[in-house]
């Protein structure tokens, strides 16, 4: 049987996982009566709340078209520049790529991260117009940009000439020629039997067998799989094995006792065991980990992996020492919430996790604010309680010993109307603009450079300031020399000095002051954050007066307390939304902002910006 492995990817909401679900279901994955689910490879619960691809994942579909029976080994990728290091450690896999580029939006930042990955690689890319019927839809410039954009980044003359194909992933069709319409997929998976190659490594089944991993998950029956692509020889159950690192050092010894295929949505068992160009996930290893070489016993060099990109961002993440404390979580103490960090970071190359000198805080460095905060909300659902610090940028040295920070590439669309405010606000945060210019149905298209610093805390300031409208997409450029400080928030926090329960009256009084963050019978603490001020600096206030009470009744009748709910904040926009002194505290049922040192009089006096 043909086999050929290949990899999806595209820019974040381009739609590869809704094509996925049409190749599977065209492909006679599912049975006739069997009910599917929308974007059926977004398994996570977040990934489905979200509406994004979180982890890379594998399914495989036979299609027997033109050149025969084929089993088509599809990996889905994710779409954010944060997750960038599932895209690098899984093209490795593949022998070829299908790039989806909206008809609409055109090239983004992400299109030109993975492209760069995929064609450095040496992968022969296909080209998928998606989303062809939308009413903007421009597919002749989408074109010319991706030429262009395959020039730019130096891809060779094999690369550049690519294959295209018109699609549209929600509809389920495909075609060559936009004048020759088509109801099905079909022209899509002979195109990628054609034009991806078999892989190379199918040459080596009778070498011995040899295995690099890039993926890694627990099964509660089967315990560590470690999933990639055999390069030589044949993995079979109960084969003796051992693991070894990059230096070729060894880490264990065990056997397989496992090999699963990726059979559309589901992992099949394999008896006889799977050959060399296939990917399996293979269960028997205790120790073994991504990047690691999976290899028979006389076999004693390890296989190359990819290098990763370095993190960008990091923040520390400490235990929760407020007054609430342990009140809803029941994973609170230091050592656990380190080991379930240090577990995080070996099944994600991208996240880093190093102790702080006092030891009783952990420093995680990841690609962005998204990816920090996906980890802390999913450790946030398994009950543990954490306070985080403000994200703060990874510097490094330059090789004449200065401050170098990460730039990154900006693209930024925007009503015509609201283009003026965002390019003020980010010239003041030292963004560099490199292109401008109208992308059609009223909107303008800015593209900029711009520090990483800068845009931590921007984003809800960029919703606000147009409307909700406004599309900024970014992905991380290269590191240049420090730019300078940079302003940060520019409004004060009211501040907490007592604790016990916020009451109406009070709360009612403090509206003159700013916007709340709390609203009546909440628990509060000395120190916790409860709204934001209307002026520059930070004003502890009392929010658990309740109104004084007398046995005479008043002529006039009171007034009935009606307070302006609350501004409630997502777990993202309360880590951008902190400064270096201040904290989010994080439980399974609250998100709290507060003060790092509670008691006023230990803060520092408060002084007015120059």
């Amino acid at each position: 049987m043909n086999l050929r492995n290949v990899a999806i990817i595209a820019h974040v909401d381009h739609g590869k996982t809704t094509m996925v679900d049409q190749l599977l279901a065209q492909s006679g994955v599912f049975r006739a009566n069997e009910a599917t689910t929308e974007r059926a490879m977004d398994s996570g619960d977040q990934e489905k709340e979200r509406g994004i691809t979180i982890l890379a994942k594998c399914t495989s579909v036979l299609w027997n078209g033109k050149a025969g029976e084929t089993r088509i080994n599809i990996i889905d990728t994710p779409g954010h520049a944060d997750f960038g290091g599932e895209v690098e450690r899984i093209l490795g896999m593949v022998d070829g790529c299908v790039i989806l580029v909206d008809a609409e939006e055109g090239v983004m930042p992400q299109t030109k991260f993975v492209l760069t990955k995929a064609l450095k690689m040496g992968l022969r890319p296909i080209l998928c117009i998606n989303k062809v019927d939308r009413a903007h839809a421009d597919p002749d410039r989408v074109h010319n940009e991706t030429f262009d954009l395959f020039a730019a980044i130096g891809a060779t003359d094999e690369q550049l000439d690519f294959p295209h194909i018109y699609a549209s992933g929600r509809s389920g069709w495909a075609t060559l020629d936009l004048n020759v319409p088509s109801d099905n997929l079909h022209p899509l998976f002979d195109l990628i039997v054609d034009h991806v190659p078999a892989p190379k490594v199918q040459e080596n089944r009778d070498k011995p067998f040899q295995m690099l991993n890039v993926l890694i998950e627990s099964d509660p029956f089967l315990g560590r799989l470690l999933t990639g692509r055999i390069q030589s020889g044949k993995a079979v159950p109960g084969m003796a094995i051992h693991a070894l690192d990059r230096d070729g050092k060894e880490i264990e010894r065990g056997r397989i006792t496992k090999v699963l295929a990726f059979r559309g949505l589901k992992r099949q068992a394999l008896d006889e065991g799977s050959e060399a160009g296939d990917i399996v996930a293979i269960a028997g290893m205790s120790k073994a980990t991504v990047a690691d070489t999976l290899c028979a016993m006389e076999v004693m060099d390890a296989l190359p992996a990819q290098p990763i990109d370095p993190p960008t961002i990091s923040m520390t993440v400490s235990v929760n020492d407020s007054p609430l404390a342990g009140r809803e979580g029941d994973k609170v103490q230091s050592r656990v919430i380190r080991d379930r960090l240090l577990k995080e970071a070996e099944a994600n190359v991208a996240i880093r996790v190093t102790t702080t000198e006092g030891g009783d805080a952990y420093e995680v460095a990841g690609r962005g604010e998204l990816q920090l905060g996906v980890l802390i909300e999913n450790m946030r659902r398994e009950g543990f309680e954490v306070s985080i610090s403000r994200p703060r940028v990874v510097f490094q040295t330059g090789p004449n010993g200065e401050k170098m920070e990460p730039i990154e590439d900006v693209m930024i669309d925007v009503d015509d109307e609201f283009s003026g405010i965002v390019i003020e606000k980010l010239s003041a945060r030292k963004a560099e603009m490199t292109d401008m210019g109208p992308s059609g149905a009223g909107k303008t298209r800015i593209q900029l450079k711009c520090p990483s610093r800068s845009l931590i805390g921007y984003q809800g300031e960029f919703l606000t300031d147009t409307r909700g409208s406004g599309v900024l997409n970014r992905v991380f450029s290269h590191y240049e020399p420090h730019k300078g400080a940079i302003e940060g928030r520019l409004k004060g926090v009211l501040i907490s000095n007592s604790d016990g329960e916020t009451a109406a009256f009070a709360l009612w009084n403090l509206e003159d002051r700013g916007v709340m963050f709390v609203g009546a019978g909440e628990k509060t603490y000395q120190g916790m954050i409860i709204g934001e001020n209307s002026r520059w600096d930070d004003l502890d206030v009392n929010p658990i007066k309740g109104k004084q009470l007398t046995n005479v009744r008043a002529s006039g009748k009171d007034e009935s307390v009606r307070l302006t709910p609350p501004r409630q904040m997502s777990l993202e926009q309360a880590i951008a939304y902190i400064e270096d002194d201040e904290l989010v505290e994080v439980t399974p049922k609250s998100i709290r902002l507060r003060k790092a040192i509670l008691n006023p009089s230990f803060r520092k006096k408060r002084s007015k910006p120059e």
